[in-house]
């Protein structure tokens, strides 16, 4: 008998953890090769992860509810037959073997010295000694979202301190009083909020998918500092265009022509011009990718998915109207897969879509910019010949991680995406 094992799988590109939603089998079931075994939830996708063997269930190590950084093992399975090469790329990981970590723990450890390398590496960042972390995780394994809620708290373990990561951080008393000096990045400790729940109050558990995009959203404000700008745009020719094609372009195509395809394309233009903005942050350097896709949020009643528009500024206004269709029309029947969410360089919201007209969107991690499409608005407007005149006014409200992308740059951008919509009209612009 041999004994393999099921490890998280990366489910987008940056995608790092995921959460356990339900499990689909129990110890000592048989299951074939490409059987579903675990509904897994992140911020990008929901998704099911398949077994890469046939065989036996042998242990189920994550529980439901608890996350996992991708390369952690899920469960394992004894197999009568195959090997681990068997086993279908998305399954397996890349990771860094942590055997050197476990092997020098005491064998008593158990499932406590199973560090996974995203555990290591912020450990090493912040300077947490994981000895004096008690985990959450199963037999107490300590996960990665058990350090970024101590580093959340503002706290760190000191020697002769052990803190439990399901609870608020204490300081403890040694040999001599020793205080928990704050980290870095975070100046006051996060106060822990109790709140009285009263007759008639609604408690609403959160649901996986819920504490993923919580977590991924933190994690955009703690580590990319934020800046912002806006830009007012007279799509007055735009609304024209655009309402004297919608009729006759939903009859003959059988989907919308909406405003947002206009201004996803001249987003698209804009990038390929500016392509500095079309960059992540790296640590060490800064990556500028070379395609242009643009991520789009879709959201639901409780939950917001970013699917992806590939090489948005080769395809036509026509292109961009179908796909973004389509790519809603998945989200909200539960049919996104996690190809569609891949690869996102770039992500435009359409907050005008509920009447926003002003908003400070969170950047979509790790890309360095996001982009708000606000609400398009009647409003009066001094002309240049100095007579006031009723125009579709729009805003467009941009946030930007400041390590990348300075002020200049992207007030260039917006100028240049004002300027093509700007001139959007029958007489210039093609939907096809």
């Amino acid at each position: 008998m041999v004994i393999e094992q099921i490890k998280m799988p990366q489910l987008g590109e940056s995608v790092t953890e995921g959460t356990i939603s339900k499990w689909l089998v129990s110890v000592g079931d048989k299951v074939n090769k490409y059987d579903p075994l675990a509904e897994v939830m992140t911020d990008k996708v929901n998704a099911e992860v398949p077994s890469s063997f046939t065989g036996v269930i042998k242990e189920l190590i994550a529980e439901e509810g608890e996350t996992l950084a991708v390369g952690e093992i899920v469960c394992t399975i004894e197999m009568e037959g195959g090997t681990a090469q068997d086993a279908p790329a998305a399954i397996t990981s890349d990771a860094p073997s942590t055997n050197g970590t476990e092997s020098a723990e005491p064998a008593d450890q158990g499932n406590k010295a199973r560090y996974s390398p995203a555990v290591l590496k912020i450990s090493q960042e912040h300077g947490i000694d994981l000895t004096k972390v008690s985990g959450t995780g199963a037999g107490g394994r300590i996960t990665r979202k058990d350090l970024l809620k101590l580093i959340e708290s503002g706290t760190i373990p000191v020697a002769g301190q052990i803190v439990e990561a399901d609870k608020e951080p204490a300081v403890v008393q040694a040999s001599k009083q020793e205080t928990v000096q704050p980290v870095s990045t975070q100046t006051t400790p996060a106060p822990a909020v109790n709140i009285p729940v009263a007759v008639g109050d609604i408690e609403i558990p959160v649901t996986g998918i819920r504490k993923a995009i919580a977590a991924n959203m933190l994690r955009s404000k703690h580590e990319a500092p934020h800046a912002w700008t806006m830009i007012e745009v007279d799509a007055t020719n735009l609304v024209e265009y655009r309402n004297s094609l919608k009729d006759d372009f939903k009859k003959k195509e059988g989907f919308n022509l909406t405003f947002f395809a206009f201004f996803v394309k001249a987003v698209a233009q804009a990038l390929k011009e500016y392509p500095q903005i079309n960059s992540m942050w790296a640590g060490d350097k800064i990556i500028q990718k070379k395609d242009i896709n643009i991520s789009i949020a879709v959201a639901t009643d409780d939950a917001l998915y970013v699917p992806v528009i590939k090489q948005a500024d080769e395809k036509t206004i026509k292109g961009i109207a179908r796909e973004i269709s389509e790519l809603a029309g998945k989200v909200r029947t539960g049919k996104l897969k996690s190809d569609d969410m891949q690869g996102g360089t770039f992500t435009v919201n359409n907050t005008g879509s509920f009447g926003s007209v002003q908003s400070m969107g969170i950047i979509n991690y790790p890309q360095a910019a996001i982009l708000q499409v606000e609400s398009i608005v009647k409003r009066p407007v001094v002309m240049n010949n100095g007579m006031i005149a009723v125009r579709d006014i729009v805003n467009l409200c941009m946030s930007l991680d400041h390590r990348v992308l300075d002020g200049l740059v992207c007030g260039r951008f917006l100028q240049r995406v004002k300027e093509i919509l700007e001139n959007t009209s029958k007489s210039t612009t093609s939907i096809y």
